[in-house]
């Protein structure tokens, strides 16, 4: 169903390390108008799309937001690898650091983790694709 090819669209080379920058790119992997929930709500929305164009258009998006969500992972990763325990707490990072060390974990700026409850999926064509047009101005 889906083609990998095992590389990032757009390479990702991050040579100096900011974890106060991390602390807010997070927000863009799983926040609440992130990635993981973008890809989320078109895959859910597509099922119920009635037209055949349509669900391939929000199956395409849904992966495409997947690439996105691989990208901002890179991105966290860069810009933490390697911490010194002074960096961390210097940075205000040790609250995520504590629970997640350097790994990636879906969640918001604020550290509120990912939830479903962020995203809609009415079944609907018009409201599902009225939630689409928000989430992607960020409203």
């Amino acid at each position: 169903m889906f083609v990998y090819e095992k590389k990032l669209q757009y390479p990702v080379n991050i040579k100096q390390t900011n974890p106060k920058l991390a602390k807010i790119i997070i927000t863009q992997y799983g926040g609440p108008d992130g990635e993981l929930g973008a890809s989320l709500r078109y895959l859910s929305q597509r099922f119920t799309m009635p037209l055949p164009e349509l669900k391939g258009t929000l199956t395409d998006i849904g992966t495409e937001e997947l690439g996105h969500l691989e990208m901002i992972g890179a991105i966290v990763y860069q810009l933490t690898r390697g911490l010194s325990e002074k960096e961390i707490k210097e940075s205000g990072f040790e609250d995520y650091f504590v629970d997640h060390t350097t790994g990636i974990y879906p969640q918001g700026a604020s550290g509120t983790p990912f939830t479903a409850a962020a995203l809609q999926v009415k079944g609907d064509a018009i409201t599902d694709l009225h939630e689409n047009m928000a989430a992607e101005q960020g409203l």
